[in-house]
């Protein structure tokens, strides 16, 4: 997942060599966006995510993310580098749907838990851009590019040299559009979805856009140069452990507890961290750290929890669905951000757009706890 976030980590490079402005520098992140939303509901619609052998989908889609991604380095301008986005999105969508689905092949027990590994290897991917970022200032933007695409055409390689199906496979389906109505028409697992879009209303706008938001609070201070890059890292890097201490808490209390309780912390980080933007720094870092840990803490767990509601058949197509629908939102929040932003007079109160997203997902998740179908959830313990 390291092409995700690439462009965004070099955007004040990018900005620079082809004179963009902030608005037309925020597609170099939305059309990611867009990509991952296509790719994805072009597996749902099609059903190829419980057609095609998952290791083919993973590594194909892996290798096409890294190509598309180093073909950055000969963009001639925005427009070109934008339309490469896109597609590096859509190649995204082929690695991070089927890798959950992978995975559940190997767990039934302690199946949250293993998909927080996953999802926290996602949160590492995507921060990994800013590391490479952060430690080469004083090094040309290409190396970040470079790099980014060589870990995602390594772990292609990975996937079809070692990864493997567990032994709770699924037999592939055959699909019609008409499936879709088990998807949407079942409460239990749209509930499920509304705490996961509410989820995701929040947590691609704090990635993409808090390097400016730390690079502005950091600027008051009379703090610059790479700590911006540093700060963004660590926050989003703190995700991993987050999915993993999220499906470890999720697994022992369960899931709908865990995820109402992550959302209304994040929620409160997003709500309370323009306190922090003039200072003292201390607490800045804490709110941020705190919130790059709760905010995708969660996430992986809507996932697992689709796995236990949807029909065994639809389980690919039902992620797919999930994932596509949750990306289209962060398109809104990630365009929003830089007007909001704008308007309100700078960047210290602009998160307070992200706070309707988990407040939404927290009630949702409060509502499925009480159906009885939730006791199909980590069996039991809802």
């Amino acid at each position: 997942m390291t092409p995700w976030f690439s462009a965004t980590a070099i955007l004040p490079e990018l900005s620079a060599r082809w004179q963009m402005d902030e608005v037309t520098a925020s597609w170099m992140t939305i059309a990611v966006q867009l990509g991952f939303v296509t790719g994805a509901l072009g597996l749902t619609v099609t059903g190829l995510a419980d057609r095609l052998p998952m290791r083919q989908l993973i590594g194909w889609s892996a290798c096409a993310a890294g190509l598309c991604n180093l073909a950055l380095l000969a963009a001639p301008g925005p427009g070109s580098a934008t339309l490469l986005r896109f597609l590096t999105g859509m190649a995204l969508a082929g690695v991070y749907p089927p890798a959950m689905k992978l995975v559940t092949t190997w767990f039934i027990g302690g199946r949250g838990l293993a998909l927080g590994m996953v999802t926290g290897a996602l949160t590492f991917g995507s921060a990994f851009p800013h590391l490479v970022r952060a430690a080469s200032a004083g090094l040309d933007w290409r190396v970040v590019v470079v790099i980014t695409s060589a870990a995602a055409l390594t772990s292609a390689l990975m996937v079809a040299l070692i990864v493997r199906e567990g032994p709770h496979g699924y037999v592939p389906a055959a699909f019609s559009l008409s499936e879709l109505k088990n998807i949407v028409l079942n409460k239990p697992l749209m509930l499920a979805n509304t705490g996961y879009f509410g989820h995701m209303w929040e947590l691609y706008a704090m990635w993409g856009w808090f390097l400016a938001f730390a690079s502005g609070a950091l600027a008051q201070a009379g703090l610059g140069g790479a700590l911006a890059s540093w700060l963004t890292f660590w926050v989003i890097a703190a995700g991993a452990v987050g999915c993993v201490a999220g499906g470890c808490l999720a697994d022992r209390i369960g899931r709908t507890a865990t995820t109402a309780i992550m959302l209304i912390l994040s929620g409160g980080c997003a709500a309370l961290i323009g306190f922090a933007f003039t200072g003292p720094g201390w607490l800045l870092v804490l709110l941020a750290l705190v919130w790059g840990f709760t905010i995708v803490a969660d996430s992986a767990q809507f996932s697992t929890m689709v796995t236990e509601l949807s029909e065994r058949r639809l389980v690919g197509t039902a992620l797919a669905f999930q994932m596509g629908v949750g990306f289209g939102l962060t398109v809104i929040t990630l365009r929003l951000m830089p007007a909001f932003a704008q308007w309100i007079g700078g960047w210290q109160w602009a998160f307070l757009l992200l706070v309707p997203g988990p407040v939404i997902g927290a009630s949702a998740m409060i509502w499925l706890r009480r159906l009885p179908e939730a006791a199909r959830i980590n069996g039991g313990r809802r």
